[in-house]
C-alpha cells in the first residue's frame, strides 16, 4: 500500500513538473498589410512558436496601414495609416480580436513608424512626409491619444528609422545621406527638449537600429553600398560614443537589427542575400560572428525582425515576399532554426506581438 501511494505521489509530481514547463497564456501576432489596408491576426503558440490564423482575420485598417505597436497592457493596438496621415486605435479582446475605437488621431504627413515607451504613457510617430515627430500621451483606461503641446516636433530631417531608449526619454532617429545621420531627440513628459546630431561612424542608408536591453549600447546597420554595422556606447545623458564599424561577406544590404532578450545575440537581416547573420555581443558591446550557424536562410528580402516576449521565437517580415517566417532561438548558442513560413496575401511592413 505504501509503495502504491509513493508511486502515485511520484506520478503526480511528474505531471506537475511537466505542466510547469508548459505555458498556456495566449499571445497574438499582428502584421500590417499596406496594399489592401488590412491587418492580419494570428495566435502564437507560446510553447512552439507556431502561428494559427484568427477567425475574422484579416481586419480592415486605415489607408496604407504601415506600422503597428501594442500597449503593454495588451488591451490596445495602434496603427499608423500613411495615406491618411493618422493613427487608428484598436481594442484587443481576450481572444485576440481587434475592434477599431472612435475617431482616428491626426499626425504629421505620411506616418510610417511608431514607438512607445515601456510604461505605455507616450506614443511617438515618425512622419516621413513632413519631416517631424508627433508625440501623444495615452489614456491608460481607454487607450485614447492626446497630442502633446507643441507636437509635431521638427527634427530637421526626414526620418528613416527610429528606436526609443529603454528609459523612454531618448528617441534615436536616422536619416538617409552619404553619410546618413542619427538625431538624438531628448523628451521630457513627451515634449521634445533637445536634438543633437551624430554622424561619426554613420554610413549610407542607416536603416537598422537596435539597443541592448540594458540601454548601454546602440547598433546601426548601414545598408548598401556600405554593408556594415556601427557600434556605439550610450552615455548617461543619451549621447553616443562611436566604438567601431564591422563589415564582411556576411553583411549584404543589412536593413534591420534585432537583439535577443538576454542581450547576448544580435541578428542582422540581409535584404540583398536573403538571410540573417548572427553575432554574439561581448560585455564591452563588441560584435563577433557566432561560431556556428552564423548565417540562416530566409525568404527573399528580409526587412524587419521582432521577438516574442519569451525571447524564444523570432518573426521575420519581407519587403518582397507576402509571408512571415518564424524561427526558434537556442538561448545557449544563439542558433536559429526555421519553424514555418506563413502566407499573408500581401507584403507586410510591420509585425507586433502582444507583450
Amino acid at each position: 500500500m505504501l509503495k502504491k501511494a509513493a508511486a502515485m505521489f511520484l506520478l503526480a509530481s511528474s505531471i506537475a513538473m511537466w505542466m510547469g514547463c508548459v505555458t498556456n497564456s495566449s499571445r497574438y501576432l499582428y502584421a500590417a498589410l499596406p496594399t489592401p489596408s488590412e491587418i492580419v491576426a494570428y495566435r502564437e503558440d507560446p510553447n512552439s512558436g507556431v502561428l494559427t490564423v484568427l477567425a475574422g482575420s484579416p481586419i480592415t485598417a486605415g489607408p496604407a496601414v504601415q506600422s503597428l505597436v501594442i500597449h503593454p497592457s495588451k488591451k490596445f493596438l495602434y496603427a499608423a495609416n500613411s495615406f491618411e496621415n493618422d493613427i487608428s486605435l484598436f481594442a484587443i479582446s481576450s481572444t485576440g480580436a481587434l475592434t477599431e475605437q472612435g475617431s482616428r488621431t491626426l499626425t504629421g504627413t505620411t506616418p510610417t513608424l511608431l514607438s512607445m515607451d515601456k510604461a505605455g504613457q507616450f506614443l511617438y510617430s515618425a512622419n516621413v512626409g513632413s519631416g517631424n515627430i508627433s508625440s501623444f500621451s495615452i489614456d491608460a483606461s481607454t487607450g485614447s491619444l492626446s497630442q502633446v503641446t507643441g507636437s509635431p516636433f521638427a527634427i530637421g530631417t526626414s526620418p528613416l528609422n527610429m528606436v526609443l531608449a529603454p528609459s523612454g526619454n531618448i528617441l534615436y532617429v536616422t536619416s538617409a545621406g552619404t553619410p546618413g545621420t542619427i538625431e538624438i531627440c531628448s523628451f521630457t513628459a513627451g515634449v521634445l527638449t533637445q536634438v543633437q546630431l551624430m554622424q561619426q561612424g554613420v554610413g549610407t542608408n542607416p536603416y537598422g537600429l537596435a539597443i541592448d536591453p540594458s540601454g548601454g549600447h546602440l547598433y546601426l546597420a548601414n545598408s548598401g553600398p556600405d554593408n556594415t554595422i556601427s557600434e556605439y556606447a550610450i552615455n548617461s545623458d543619451g549621447t553616443l560614443k562611436f566604438l567601431a564599424t564591422i563589415g564582411g561577406s556576411n553583411l549584404t544590404g543589412p536593413t534591420a537589427l534585432l537583439i535577443d532578450n538576454s542581450g547576448k545575440y544580435l541578428y542582422a537581416a540581409n535584404t540583398a542575400s536573403a538571410n540573417l547573420a548572427g553575432f554574439s555581443i561581448a560585455s564591452n558591446g563588441s560584435l563577433s560572428l557566432l561560431a556556428t550557424n552564423d548565417i540562416v536562410a530566409t525568404n527573399a528580402s528580409p526587412s524587419y525582425l521582432v521577438s516574442d516576449p519569451s525571447g524564444k521565437y523570432i518573426f521575420v517580415g519581407s519587403s518582397s515576399t507576402a509571408a512571415i517566417q518564424s524561427f526558434s532561438l537556442d538561448s545557449g548558442s544563439g542558433t536559429l532554426s526555421v519553424i514555418a513560413s506563413y502566407s499573408v496575401g500581401s507584403k507586410p511592413t510591420s509585425i507586433a506581438v502582444t507583450p
